[in-house]
């Protein structure tokens, strides 16, 4: 197995987790955290985190929100993780993203105000 390429380093992760799941998730924050890794990678490597270690998912998932080198989309994706392990964090990113409010517009004005009911 080619442990230097990013799908090695995956599988590795992967096979850890039926025997190892504490260093797997370690292996697999570390791929996730890594900005020399592809971005689908990365984004993988955190999406298996959760059920392995709850923290770790939230430091891997606010590092990829927060790289700037990251595909916008991959970045919200990682985001939209947060709220689950570490919902501060989730605020924190989803500010971070640019281009996020280009896709889904200002939020709408409030509604006007209710006229007064009928004294009857």
């Amino acid at each position: 197995m080619d442990y230097d390429s990013d799908e090695g380093r995956m599988t590795a992760a992967e096979e850890l987790a039926a025997h190892h799941p504490r260093a797997a998730a370690e292996a697999l924050r570390a791929i996730a955290c890594d900005d020399g890794v592809g971005d689908e990678v990365r984004l993988s490597a955190a999406e298996q985190l959760p059920a392995l270690d709850p923290q770790a998912a939230a430091q891997a998932c606010l590092a990829i929100a927060s790289d700037k080198g990251v595909g916008d989309e991959v970045r919200l994706s990682a985001a939209e993780l947060l709220p689950a392990v570490n919902p501060q964090g989730a605020t924190e990113a989803f500010r971070g993203i640019p281009g996020d409010r280009l896709r889904h517009g200002p939020p709408p004005p409030p509604s006007p105000p209710r006229p007064p009911r009928p004294p009857w």
